[in-house]
């Protein structure tokens, strides 16, 4: 479906609707219109869906980025100062690069941009005709190529992720330039749909015939439209000759992923000689001698700036690439090969380990000493004074009554990235267990019927009323609209009947143990329930694990879930943290991680199904994290993270409106910090709703000024 405008005739407001991403953006006029459908193929960069009205000037919200082009695709303006400018009339694209989806506007006038402390306003002279158009960042797969269950089959399928590139230039490390590669599915004989064809990259990866070589692979053959050949040794090779051998001294899979990570930041780099020239801290920071002349290499083939990129030393770069995102493990089966699409369309780096081995997982978070929610027979304490020194926990103390089998859980090999993602059998600690069913729906995901974000939270426990607070932090958005409901003591009819409904999300607090979801009349097991419509979840109580697995396994897009006992004031924090992540953009596995640094990894939660689900979008297009440290009576050093997320995938880039600055930064990019004073830090906490992590401890922007600090 695509973005849908709505004009208010009751108010100058503009409204644009994706409601494939639940993301919404308003633009300001200087009186009431009324919008016409317009043309989209008369705008320069591709669009979905567009409207014509007049008007005199648009006012756009926050203090948004504004790219001003000729027709011809020239920059001409960039606001990242906020130097308010005037032009001379004429033809120009405007882009508002923090919107939410692509978002243009298409004049023929003379322009004036203007900036106060919160919005930007384009003027332009008196009443002139606007066409604006958006395009969703939403994207699908082209089709389904079937292949045969042997290593062979699988390089033969992974040749034709590339087909999804719209373009070989370095623009394709936009997220919106590369398309989603198309599905993959076991079958007696190799069969591509028409149309889905590798380009003409004239690089190849030549690997053994083994799943442990051809699976890592999988992000590098799509990003470089490469074809992949069975080979004794694992090498990189173009058709100029150059070759590059990918068993590197640190390993195979090491080395693979080094040399997309190179790839792909120096392509984000050589970008800005071409439709984006902004300043970029990336290229900045980059030493030069590195030797590399981007100007040149724009304009060259994809294999020629492959081989110069890799006469760079990996080392010499790898302080100025970005925080990788994702890596996901994949067991080496056969029927694991239609995973890679989506770890490909993630940019994930993929690693193939062993079988899981079996490892205790602490049961309870130390320190111990706090209220128990039950007994070892699963009834519930009474609260005294006198007993206030004990915590009760979310589910019965017997470790036996989960349905998760100790022997089941596991502790994978850490990761350098963002985010961990697992495929395969057993129940990882810290990791987002994904499935191809999972992965799968996230790709058949279908536009919303709702104008709101439906949102239930579920308390099953009067004595966790303290962490029903969560419906004050679902909804705190000015362009979102949220339909918050709380339901207390649900009986398992009303809870099966709940998750029957179509709902964005469910927030449960309550008790889980080896029956299912604790209810006043019993226990509701979602290992029961045929069909779920509740798009994502947090279940709030002990060892909620399978249950969690058994709502994606019915239709819930993924979610939050624990393997160990929770004491109920550790989950109450990181229910209420959750709640407020989520609110603010962030995607169900990012917000672990955050709740993970700020309170501690011994916490066991983790995520199930897809775990780049989000609730709704971030007011800046991409959650941010801000970090601080006091450097002085009035000033500080500030390090906003910018973390990955649907709309705003690895490649994106950002400006941190914050102080002076005017360089725009990478998405995940983590080394960049300002020193800035303390109105200018007073001034970033009104801008929006973020995480502010300070002195070890984690507080939120709308209830936090410097002089708290």
């Amino acid at each position: 479906m695509d973005p849908t405008f709505t004009a208010h005739t009751d108010c100058t407001t503009v409204e644009i609707t994706d409601p494939v991403e639940n993301a919404r953006f308003e633009l300001d006029t200087a009186s009431p219109v009324s919008p016409s459908p317009a043309p989209t193929d008369e705008f320069y960069f591709p669009v979905d869906s567009a409207i014509a009205f007049e008007t005199s000037s648009v006012g756009v919200p926050k203090l948004a980025n504004v790219l001003v082009r000729t027709q011809s695709g020239d920059l001409v303006a960039d606001n990242a100062d906020h130097v308010d400018r005037s032009l001379d009339p004429g033809a120009y694209t405007l882009e508002l690069s923090t919107a939410p989806m692509k978002l243009y506007l298409s004049v023929e006038s003379a322009i004036e941009v203007r900036h106060d402390e919160a919005t930007v306003t384009v003027d332009f002279g008196g009443p002139t005709e606007v066409a604006v158009g958006a395009r969703s960042f939403h994207d699908r797969p082209a089709g389904t190529v079937t292949t045969t269950p042997d290593p062979v089959g699988a390089m033969d399928a992974i040749s034709l992720l590339g087909s999804a590139l719209k373009t070989t230039s370095p623009e394709r490390s936009f997220p919106t330039l590369r398309g989603h590669p198309p599905l993959v599915e076991l079958g007696d004989e190799f069969d591509a749909p028409e149309g889905v064809a590798r380009p003409d990259t004239g690089v190849r990866l030549e690997l053994p015939a083994d799943y442990q070589y051809v699976y890592p692979a999988a992000s590098l053959a799509y990003y470089l439209g490469a074809e992949v050949v069975p080979a004794d040794h694992p090498r990189l090779v173009t058709d100029a000759g150059f070759a590059y051998d990918l068993d590197g001294p640190r390993g195979y899979e090491t080395t693979v992923g080094r040399v997309l990570r190179q790839t792909f930041f120096f392509d984000c780099v050589t970008r800005t000689e071409g439709y984006y020239d902004v300043d970029l801290h990336e290229r900045e920071a980059l030493d030069p001698d590195v030797g590399l002349d981007f100007a040149d290499l724009y304009d060259r083939s994809l294999a020629e700036r492959l081989a110069a990129y890799l006469s760079v030393p990996f080392e010499s770069v790898a302080d100025h690439v970005p925080d990788w995102s994702l890596t996901t493990d994949v067991m080496a089966t056969p029927d694991n090969v239609e995973v890679l699409p989506f770890v490909a369309d993630d940019l994930a780096l993929v690693r193939c380990p062993g079988d899981p081995t079996g490892a205790s997982v602490s049961p309870t978070p130390e320190p111990l000493g706090e209220f128990f929610r039950s007994g070892p027979d699963g009834a519930a304490d009474a609260r005294t004074a006198d007993d206030a020194a004990e915590e009760f926990t979310r589910s019965t103390t017997d470790g036996n009554s989960s349905t998760v089998q100790q022997s089941e859980i596991f502790n994978p090999e850490p990761v350098e990235t963002v985010e961990h993602a697992w495929v395969g059998e057993g129940f990882p600690v810290g990791a987002n267990k994904a499935t191809v069913e999972s992965y799968r729906r996230r790709a058949r995901r279908s536009a919303p019927d709702e104008t709101s974000i439906e949102v239930h939270v579920v308390c099953n426990d009067e004595r966790m009323n303290e962490e029903g607070v969560v419906e004050e932090f679902y909804g705190l958005r000015d362009l979102l609209r949220f339909d918050v409901s709380v339901h207390d003591e649900l009986t398992t009819d009303e809870l099966r009947d709940l998750l029957a409904q179509p709902a964005d999300f469910l927030h449960y607090i309550g008790h889980v143990d080896g029956d299912g979801m604790r209810c006043p009349d019993g226990h509701l097991d979602a290992r029961t329930l045929s069909e779920v419509n509740v798009k994502a979840f947090v279940l709030n109580a002990c060892r909620s694990y399978a249950q969690g697995e058994a709502l994606v396994e019915a239709g819930s897009y993924g979610g939050v879930v624990t393997l160990a006992e929770i004491a109920n004031s550790v989950a109450t924090d990181i229910g209420r943290t959750l709640a407020r992540l989520l609110n603010c953009g962030f995607p169900l596995r990012v917000a672990l991680s955050v709740v993970k640094d700020a309170i501690g990894p011994a916490y066991q939660y983790t995520t199930v199904g897809d775990g780049s689900v989000t609730l709704c979008q971030s007011e800046s297009g991409c959650p941010l994290h801000l970090k601080i440290e006091r450097v002085g009576e009035d000033e500080f050093e500030a390090n906003v993270r910018a973390y990955s997320s649907p709309g705003y995938e690895l490649g994106s880039i950002y400006l941190p409106i914050i102080g002076q600055n005017s360089v725009h930064q990478l998405v995940s990019a983590g080394d960049n910090s300002f020193r800035i004073t303390k109105s200018e830090l007073n001034d970033y906490f009104d801008r929006e709703v973020m995480p502010v992590s300070y002195e070890g401890n984690l507080y939120w922007s709308d209830e936090l000024s410097v002089e708290d600090l």
